[in-house]
C-alpha cells in the first residue's frame, strides 16, 4: 500500500535534507541549516505534530545562532587577533545547540517509529 506524500510532509523531507547537508561545512552551511531548520518547524506546525514547539525553539535558536555567526564574523571574528574576545562566541552558542536538539529529537522520532511499527 502506498503512503500520498503531502506537502507538509515533502517541507519536512527538505527540511530535513537541508539540516544534514548544511553540516557538510558548518559555517557557509549554516544558511542551509537554517532553512531547513524553519521547514521543519512549518511542517511539523501545519501537521499539528506533538513536537512542533521544540522545532520552533530549535529553529529559533538556529537562527538567532546563525545572525550573531555572520554578524560577528563581519566585525572580522573573535579571539587572538581580533579586537573582540572569545567569550563573543558565547553569543554563537544557540547555533548548535539548536542543530543538535534537532538532531537528536529526529533520531528520537525515527527509532519510535520503527519500535511502533
Amino acid at each position: 500500500m502506498k503512503k500520498k506524500i503531502t506537502w507538509t510532509h515533502l517541507i519536512f523531507i527538505l527540511g530535513v535534507i537541508g539540516l544534514l547537508i548544511g553540516i557538510l561545512d558548518p559555517l557557509e552551511g549554516s544558511v542551509v541549516i537554517a532553512v531547513g531548520s524553519v521547514l521543519i518547524a512549518f511542517a511539523a506546525y501545519f501537521k499539528k505534530d506533538r513536537h512542533y514547539k521544540i522545532f520552533i525553539l530549535t529553529s529559533f535558536l538556529i537562527v538567532i545562532g546563525v545572525c550573531f555567526l555572520f554578524y560577528l564574523s563581519s566585525l572580522g571574528g573573535f579571539g587572538s587577533t581580533s579586537k573582540l574576545s572569545w567569550w563573543w562566541g558565547l553569543l554563537i552558542l544557540p547555533y548548535p545547540i539548536g542543530w543538535l536538539i534537532a538532531i537528536i529529537l529526529l533520531i528520537i522520532r525515527t527509532l519510535k517509529k520503527e519500535v511502533h511499527s
